[in-house]
């Protein structure tokens, strides 16, 4: 399983759930138990806690991640191959973007339905139908082709997305339902601590150096290096837009909220 800090997951997170429509099939009023899996720093965990009346703990593999995730909710170590609850011990189950991190998905769902008596939820991406519009004319081309190379490369499927669907029906829930939430992320005037760092290492290459190894499972390494040497100035032109207050962007992620039900 692919792993991330906190502050990765804190910054791509940030503003998700403003508007909870894309839960309502979740049934967030009436549920007395909820476990958020792959709970992370605990974004998704602290909307159901908010939302729900229901006792609501976030479980992780990655202990460090809950030293965040605890400051806001109850936590548990687990994996999400063997969670450490029993049968049927909440009427939710839920997890964000962990399914397109996992070798075997299915083994996860398996698991996320043994602990549900009723439903259960995973919000997941399909991360090769990202948008990215720029001020930068070069950056959307870039960004598709980095991440295309990328998805060659991950060795977990990280466009999965609706594709949910499918797992939920293969392990046996019913009554699946999928609902699209576009989470967009918008950068412009006046430029805050993330954007500007966000800049700093598109101008380093600093990027695609970190996802080399990944990379060169569809690349060369001089393909690699003239990626990067484009990607850096790119960024080098977001930086000096920056400067004159001219740099605008925006990031569309669609998440795929598929929700089913155990059956009795």
């Amino acid at each position: 399983m692919r792993r991330f800090d906190a502050e990765y997951l804190e910054s791509t997170r940030r503003g998700m759930w403003e508007e909870v429509g894309a839960l309502a099939d979740l049934e967030l009023g009436s549920r007395e138990r909820i476990a958020d899996v792959g709970c992370g720093t605990g974004e998704l965990t602290r909307v159901l806690a908010r939302e729900s009346p229901a006792d609501v703990v976030g479980v992780d593999a990655d202990r460090d991640l809950l030293k965040a995730a605890c400051e806001h909710v109850p936590v548990l170590a687990g994996d999400a191959a063997r969670l450490p609850l029993r049968d049927d011990a909440v009427d939710l189950v839920t997890c964000q973007a962990l399914l397109i991190n996992l070798p075997e998905p299915r083994r996860a769902v398996e698991e996320l339905t043994r602990v549900s008596a009723d439903l259960v939820c995973a919000i997941e991406p399909d991360n090769g139908e990202v948008e990215v519009e720029s001020t930068v004319d070069d950056e959307p081309g870039l960004a598709r082709r980095a991440r295309r190379h990328y998805i060659e490369g991950v060795g977990t499927d990280v466009t999965l997305g609706a594709d949910s669907k499918e797992l939920f029906e293969e392990v046996g829930l019913s009554d699946v339902r999928t609902r699209r939430y576009d989470h967009e992320t918008v950068v412009k005037p006046p430029y805050g601590e993330v954007a500007l760092e966000s800049a700093k290492r598109k101008a380093t290459g600093a990027g695609i150096e970190s996802d080399r190894g990944t990379l060169a499972e569809a690349l060369t390494a001089a393909e690699i290096d003239s990626l990067r040497a484009e990607w850096r100035e790119m960024g080098r032109e977001a930086i000096s837009q920056m400067q004159a207050d001219e740099y605008e962007r925006v990031e569309r992620v669609p998440f795929y909220v598929t929700v089913g039900r155990v059956e009795a």
